[in-house]
């Protein structure tokens, strides 16, 4: 068994999503990434790709910006389903281990990786999330009728009085999702500098598109950026104006968005919030609810540190 150390721009076969390609985490996070790889006679067994970050004489292994879920890629094996379980412990503890020493280790598993006991074993926690997926694009007409019927009633209407397009660039879209934040109080939670090289990656790739909704006085309601592999394709980011959300231009633009992915990709994922409006919002769209883990270590001067700060919190709230 080869344990090695991988990083560098690129694309590769094994993976579980876009997300663990190289050149995407290339574009999210430039020469702090790196993966954990074994390899059998050549071959790719398993893969962790990771980001390091360094805080406060503290090292970080955790997720860049943009990518929903990182984890583990294990190769799937033949023969009993007690064998595979074996081979998949023995693989993923392997990974575990070849980590670098960090303090605190954060990931979100994509929901095809169901078995986190090797890092339990290994001192992790987990939080199950949830997101909604659309498993099947192949029948549009059935996606549709699958929707709740406020959401077919506020598409049609919106159809009427709002054209989708991709006429427009990553600024507009970007004014659209600082709106959104700022309408609540946030920041933009990611650079734009950031978003534009991911951008620049995806196009080179053939894997986004950007759709808005506009008016017919040149008014942009929404809009909303997918990226897609040959697995699935993602619902990244999104906006809307928030004087104009009443319009029902987001569960347009999303509709339009699913058409669009049906001819690249299989199933639409939603990358589901814990928020119970956007919750709510991603579930009227007829996508099965589909679990996944939020997995994450820390050294014991972490826990010491994190529970300090959590005092000063609560004096400073009393």
């Amino acid at each position: 068994m080869d344990v090695r150390h991988a990083q560098g721009p690129g694309t590769i076969a094994e993976v579980t999503s876009l997300f663990q390609q190289p050149w995407w985490l290339e574009a999210v996070a430039p020469g702090t990434w790196s993966a954990v790889e074994i390899r059998e006679g050549g071959t790719l067994q398993a893969r962790l790709p990771y980001v390091r970050e360094r805080r406060l004489g503290l090292t970080l292994l955790r997720q860049p910006p943009l990518t929903q879920v990182l984890g583990p890629w294990l190769r799937p094996v033949e023969g009993p389903s007690a064998t595979q379980f074996a081979h998949h412990m023995e693989l993923a503890t392997a990974l575990i281990a070849q980590l670098p020493a960090h303090d605190y280790f954060a990931q979100c598993f994509h929901y095809s990786v169901e078995n986190w006991l090797p890092f339990y074993r290994q001192g992790c926690q987990q939080t199950t999330c949830y997101t909604y997926v659309i498993e099947n694009l192949t029948d549009l007409d059935h996606v549709f009728a699958s929707f709740q019927r406020h959401l077919r009633y506020d598409i049609r209407k919106a159809h009427q009085q709002l054209r989708v397009h991709s006429e427009y660039g990553l600024d507009t879209l970007l004014t659209l999702i600082a709106r959104t934040f700022a309408r609540q109080g946030l920041p933009l939670p990611y650079s734009r500098a950031v978003v534009h090289r991911l951008d620049a990656a995806c196009t080179a790739h053939a894997a986004r598109q950007i759709l808005f909704a506009e008016d017919a006085s040149g008014r942009v309601h929404a809009g909303a950026y997918i990226v897609w592999d040959e697995r699935s394709a993602y619902y990244l980011m999104g906006g809307g104006d928030p004087e104009l959300r009443m319009s029902g231009a987001a569960s347009l633009v999303l509709w339009e968005a699913i058409q669009c992915a049906s001819h690249v990709a299989p199933r639409f994922d939603f990358e589901g919030s814990m928020v119970a409006p956007i919750e709510h919002f991603f579930r009227a769209f007829g996508a099965r609810q589909m679990p996944y883990f939020s997995v994450r270590r820390c050294s014991r001067r972490m826990r010491v540190l994190l529970a300090a700060r959590d005092v000063l919190r609560a004096v400073a709230g009393h």
